[in-house]
């Protein structure tokens, strides 16, 4: 080995129980789960947390009681590293699919299951093979350098529940305590979910906030500081951009573009989405390549370590160690291969031959850049973004180059783009495996298989869980413009109304699809998106998802959760952009501004930006959740970042997170079932405190008091 003075826990030469059914089982299930809480998460706010730590932490406690309640052998430590290895998968591959495919509903575009499924699985299964030759350069020979602060912690907690503490309790104490919380909010209805205060002395200025467990807990794990940043951008957005608007924009007299309608007779919330959000857009895509930019000598670094990784498999795989047995470089050559065909011919992504050859270099590039980035600062503050970003401006600007600017081509540099980002995020959570791994003494080979497997599994639920929550929240409304389809009778696909309004009309209707590239005659009626039309050709219904949708209303004048999709509506804006060349560029170039301006202060551009392009009711929770652990850490002795990032802070923030945004889902589910979530409305009961933002604000105080003691109290016990 090349650091003779380091000493793994286990020895190479011990031999333990690791690569065995139970584990892997395990696995895969807390990696769905948490797979699936995350995608909940990138679809509200654009981002996720690191789901290891939890993840270790539930398989400590799990096995052992298992071993109690059965009678069978407790799991050895590297049987429960094979847990989190395999479970790791589906947080990253869940932010990759979220910040991406949603652009296709953005984009007029159904959320197609087969092409999620492949871009994730593809995508997945890239960003493991492709970090597998890397793994001698960066984990081995760069110890002591690169820190890899998430698996190095994790680690940590793994040896600390060998020597028998264990923190189970508090991460399912958190858990338990957002599932509850959110059921009776969201789901009993027994209080407001967002309070909100607008102000009538400050025109357009308003103040929300959505009180949920899981934003609560994000905003704990990231700090004090970063929480603050984003609550500074939504600050800006909230009391200073908007109120501009209305105040300079009052007076006019015909439409602003790109809005149809006065700024006069908008809401605060149509304001947001025609203006604001597309200057937030331009500052999270500025902020984004600046952060690529600052990361150009590691780019280089990373992109020398992987061609040397993969020059010098063979003599890596010569080390006749346990620890040093990496899966075979022929493997991973054979692999990739696989990966280029099966993207080559995969009919569902829309891609040729050059496209393919695209994914594979941007593919390569940006997973040494990830996972060297991991290495210095974290997943957490890896800009995956960014490099998604720079992959879609660049494929963007190649097919405009050579003129595919079809619709077609939307759909492949979208594919591109999002095969790209899970592979850079996975390679991000494979390098904090590795590294948790190496710590331990595990044998590579196989977590490189449990990550395989788990990337796989996870990758298939993802797409089912996406397309569960965008169809619970779309609105089937006959609220649409008198618009008769010419050629109806050359559609081909059918469908029925679904969701509450499914109850009310039961009969068949033709799917008309309108994209930007639709007629003009048409784009002057009809909005790009989804619409159902009767048997004379009659638009019907405009069916508004539940991702980025219009309508956060049904037509019974009932509410619904929409999922803004920040990072996802990003894609679809630069797509847009160049390809069809209709962006307002001025509203933009405003965002880019405004994060050269915080770049020049000294301040992380991103977080800032994050927090313009998300309305404040999500930026003030997350702050809260910094504010306690500043809380916190203020009267606690100055504890390492490996102790912060496994502290009983964090492990209960990150139940609070599963819990809420597991709750979410299976809420979610309700909306589909006929009447099931009027049956659990039980709002009445409450009266008036059920629409009173005080008695909200209490509830929300509680729990986060609830995070407060338990983050004060130590992780082992």
């Amino acid at each position: 080995m090349d650091h003779p003075q380091f000493k793994p826990f286990i020895a190479a030469s011990e031999k333990l129980k690791e690569f065995s059914f139970g584990p892997i089982l395990m696995g895969i299930i807390l990696g769905i789960i948490f797979g699936a809480s995350s995608l909940y998460l990138a679809l509200k706010i654009g981002m996720t947390v690191s789901a290891s730590i939890p993840v270790a932490v539930l398989s400590i406690t799990l096995f052992k009681g298992l071993s109690k309640v059965l009678g069978i052998r407790p799991a050895t430590i590297l049987e429960n590293n094979m847990v989190q290895t395999t479970g790791s998968a589906g947080e990253s591959i869940a932010f990759g699919v979220a910040v991406t495919m949603p652009a296709l509903l953005i984009l007029g575009y159904d959320l197609d299951l087969s092409r999620i499924m492949t871009v994730a699985i593809l995508g997945g299964l890239i960003g493991v093979l492709m970090m597998i030759p890397l793994r001698h350069a960066l984990i081995v020979k760069e110890h002591g350098h690169l820190i890899y602060p998430e698996g190095t912690a994790c680690a940590e907690v793994l040896i600390v529940g060998e020597k028998g503490g264990s923190s189970g309790k508090i991460v399912f104490g958190g858990f338990f305590l957002g599932l509850i919380y959110k059921f009776l909010n969201v789901g009993m209805r027994l209080w407001k979910d967002t309070p909100e205060k607008v102000f009538s002395y400050f025109k357009g200025a308003a103040i929300s906030a959505e009180i949920s467990p899981e934003l609560l807990g994000v905003g704990y794990i990231i700090g004090v500081r970063t929480s603050s940043i984003m609550m500074a951008g939504g600050v800006l957005s909230s009391f200073v951009l908007i109120p501009m608007i209305v105040l300079f924009g009052s007076n006019l007299t015909a439409p602003l573009f790109p809005a149809t309608i006065l700024i006069k007779d908008m809401s605060i919330h149509d304001i947001w989405r025609n203006y604001v959000l597309y200057i937030g857009a331009g500052a999270v895509a500025a902020g984004g390549i600046i952060s690529l930019v600052q990361s150009i000598p590691t780019i280089f670094q990373g992109a020398k370590a992987g061609l040397r990784g993969i020059l010098g498999g063979r003599k890596v795989v010569a080390m006749k160690t346990r620890t040093e047995d990496d899966l075979h470089p022929s493997f991973v050559i054979f692999g990739t291969l696989v990966m280029v065909v099966a993207l080559w011919f995969a009919p569902a992504l829309q891609i040729n031959l050059l496209s393919a050859v695209m994914i594979i270099l941007f593919g390569f590039l940006f997973v040494t850049v990830s996972s060297r980035l991991t290495g210095e600062i974290g997943s957490s503050s890896n800009p995956i973004s960014g490099m998604t970003v720079a992959t879609l401006l660049f494929t963007c600007l190649i097919f405009l180059a050579v003129g595919w600017i079809g619709p077609e081509y939307r759909v492949s540099a979208l594919s591109i783009a999002a095969v790209v980002c899970i592979a850079a995020s996975n390679a991000g959570a494979t390098s904090q495996d590795l590294k948790t791994g190496f710590i331990l003494g595990a044998t590579p080979k196989y977590q490189q298989i449990g990550l395989l497997i788990g990337a796989f599994t996870s990758a298939i639920v993802i797409g089912f869980s996406l397309q569960l929550l965008n169809n619970a929240s779309t609105v089937y409304s006959k609220k649409v413009p008198a618009f008769t389809v010419s050629n109806f009778s050359q559609l081909k696909e059918k469908q029925h109304v679904m969701g509450p309004e499914k109850t009310k009309d039961n009969q068949e209707y033709f799917v008309y699809q309108v994209t930007e590239q639709s007629e003009p005659s048409v784009l002057s009626t009809l909005s790009p998106g989804k619409y159902l039309v009767n048997d004379q050709g009659l638009v019907t219904y405009l069916v508004d998802p539940g991702i980025n949708g219009r309508l956060n209303k049904r037509d019974d004048g009932t509410s619904v959760t929409k999922y803004e999709a920040p990072k996802a509506r990003l894609m679809s804006l630069i797509i847009d952009g160049i390809l069809t060349q209709k962006l307002p560029w001025g509203l933009v170039l405003l965002g880019v501004a405004i994060a050269l301006v915080l770049e020049l202060c000294g301040i992380s551009a991103l977080p800032f930006a994050v927090g313009v392009y998300l309305p404040i009711s999500a930026s003030a929770p997350i702050f809260v959740g910094g504010l306690v652990r500043w809380l916190v850490e203020r009267k606690q002795i100055k504890t390492s970042s490996l102790e912060a990032e496994s502290g009983s802070g964090v492990l209960f923030s990150s139940g609070l997170i599963a819990g809420g945004a597991i709750c979410g889902i299976l809420l979610a589910l309700t909306q589909v079932m006929d009447g099931f979530s009027d049956r659990i409305d039980y709002s009445k009961i409450m009266g008036t405190l059920a629409d009173s933002d005080l008695f909200a604000l209490s509830a929300f105080i509680l729990v986060s008091f609830a995070l407060y003691r338990m983050a004060k109290k130590p992780a082992a016990s």
